[in-house]
Parts: C-alpha cells; structure tokens; sequence
C-alpha cells in the first residue's frame, strides 16, 4: 500500500528535526528528483509504488544522471538546489528522506537499489552493510 503524502511528510520532518512542512518538502523533492536520475528500471519503480503519489512523480520523472555520482557527490548536488544548504545540512537532509525511503521498500528492493548505486549510499539511506552480499 501507498503511502500518503502527509505521512511521508511527517515522517521526513521528524526524522530531519525540521521546523516546517516546508522544509521537509523542500529536501524530499530535491533528494528524490536526484535519486532517480541514478535508478533505473523495475527498482525505480517499485520504489516509486510504495511513495505518496506526488514523491513518485518527482522519482519516475528526472532527466537520467550524465553519471553516476558517489555519496559525497550526491551530498554536494543536493547542497547546490536547496537554497542556503552547506553539505552538513545536505547530508541531513538526503538522510532523512533516504531513510524514510528506505523504510518503505524491503530488504530485497533495498538491496537491488543500492547495486545500482555507486558504494557507500548504505549510509545515505540509514543501512549500514546493506548493500555488501549475504555470506
């Protein structure tokens, strides 16, 4: 089941300590429009199912990545289109919406995410060791 807008919302603004709704919006829009310049195929899309409508739109909808960027480099990008971010305030920012993310998609859809993204955005989306193969 989908979740909900306001949910999603709420979920991020707690999990970012934001003072606003606004805020909140702000970053899960910006995040989500650069992690779907990086996915691709049935991951983005299932991952787009369990988002509120409105975050789906934003994640099916980017223009794909020229290429693929590292963790620092998504930190960075994120920096550049939230007006006022320092890449300490973008870290939080792709933190807490990849993580709220990431609590909507399985282990198995997580899994599949993270072998599409360079090594380290265990990290980003709140998984630690994720993203290393099963023993």
């Amino acid at each position: 089941m989908r979740m909900q807008w306001d949910a999603f919302l709420d979920a991020v603004r707690e999990r970012g300590e934001y003072p606003s709704r606004r805020e909140a919006d702000r970053a899960a829009r910006v995040v989500l429009a650069l992690l779907g310049a990086h996915l691709v195929g049935t991951e983005r899309a299932e991952l787009a199912a369990r988002l509120p409508e409105t975050c789906a739109l934003v994640l099916l909808n980017p223009l794909p990545a020229a290429e693929p960027l590292g963790p620092e480099r998504f930190v960075r990008a994120t920096a550049a289109w939230i007006e006022g971010a320092t890449e300490e305030t973008a870290t939080w920012d792709v933190g807490a919406v990849l993580s709220v993310a990431a609590d909507l998609a399985d282990e198995d859809l997580m899994r599949r995410i993270l072998l599409q993204l360079p090594p380290g955005y265990d990290l980003l989306f709140g998984r630690p060791g994720l993203a290393e193969p099963e023993a």
